[in-house]
């Protein structure tokens, strides 16, 4: 029997969790978030290569040549331990995201989410999609995202 396919969630911005706790949640860990800068590419290739899938690869270079990149990081110890990016295959689109799975039930995702759904907010958007979810339950309960019900994105 083939996997379920991947569904495209829905987000309402204006309705968003507060920010700061989830982002206090991860600095106690060890963790600071932060706008990607150029120097971040490789790592993020290194991070994308051990624990994710290869077509997330050009994923950053896309977020860092704008203006104001469409991507955070977190970093813990001089190293990057997880990233968020949103605006990369298509207007509105959250993710690829992903944090090493060393980091995971830190907070580290959620902090990521929240963060770049407001910063997607700020910048004028009323909704996000997150593309091609895995997790569901985990967009659920953070952000309140809702299943498309349709097909889903190419």
């Amino acid at each position: 029997m083939s996997e379920p396919a991947m569904r495209d969630m829905l987000v309402r911005l204006h309705t968003l969790p507060l920010v700061d706790p989830a982002v206090r949640r991860a600095t106690n860990a060890g963790v600071e978030l932060r706008r990607a800068e150029p120097g971040d590419a490789q790592s993020y290739r290194q991070l994308v290569d051990r624990e994710f899938a290869e077509s997330w690869h050009d994923g950053m270079e896309v977020a860092l040549s704008r203006v104001e990149p469409s991507a955070l990081v977190a970093t813990a110890g001089g190293g990057l331990v997880g990233f968020a990016l949103w605006d990369i295959a298509y207007r509105a689109y959250f993710g690829p995201a992903g944090v090493a799975e060393s980091w995971r039930g830190k907070g580290i995702g959620a902090a990521l989410l929240l963060t770049t759904l407001e910063a997607m907010r700020d910048a004028g958007y009323a909704y996000a999609i997150i593309g091609k979810v895995g997790p569901a339950e985990f967009y659920e309960h953070v952000c309140g995202a809702e299943l498309i019900v349709g097909d889903p994105a190419p």
